[in-house]
């Protein structure tokens, strides 16, 4: 059984992100989405929140496992037998953060594998952060979230 870990602040989690997670699907046995709470950002919605979000977002989906973890990428791989790490990557300043993160990794665990995935076209300009901005100015984001987090970004901001 080949596992995969997909990690990530998550805040919120978006199509884009879901998409990534169905794509490692059809690649590996079972996949492992995990929060990893990066203390440098700001998050709009805590821990317990996110997990609530992406439980149910992935609910349909079989060979998930959602966590929350403290520790790095490359020591919950090792604490559940995954050996490989899945990144989106959406453009070329994308790909420089994350080849080095993949080096980094690299560095603390050689046997760790990154599989980075070329996000689709229409998931391009689509992050968190750009989700957020655009909920934050009551503009409609419904084609770009699941259904949880449009009534989850709607709270926040009390449109």
């Amino acid at each position: 059984m080949i596992k995969a870990v997909y990690a990530g602040t998550f805040d919120p989690i978006t199509n884009g992100h879901l998409d990534i997670i169905k794509r490692a699907l059809a690649l590996f046995d079972e996949v492992h989405v995990v929060i990893f709470d990066n203390p440098a950002k700001a998050t709009l919605f805590n821990i317990e929140e996110r997990l609530a979000m992406i439980q149910e977002a992935t609910k349909d989906l079989q060979h998930v496992v959602i966590a929350a973890s403290n520790k790095l990428a490359v020591e919950y791989c090792e604490e559940v037998d995954a050996k490989v790490l899945v990144r989106g990557i959406r453009a070329t300043n994308d790909y420089h953060y994350e080849s080095m993160m993949a080096y980094s990794n690299k560095y603390l665990d050689e046997n760790i594998e990154e599989v980075f995935l070329m996000t689709r076209l229409e998931y391009t300009f689509v992050s968190s952060s750009a989700i957020k901005e655009i909920a934050s100015h009551h503009r409609d984001v419904s084609t770009l979230v699941p259904e949880c987090v449009n009534i989850a970004l709607k709270e926040k901001y009390h449109s």
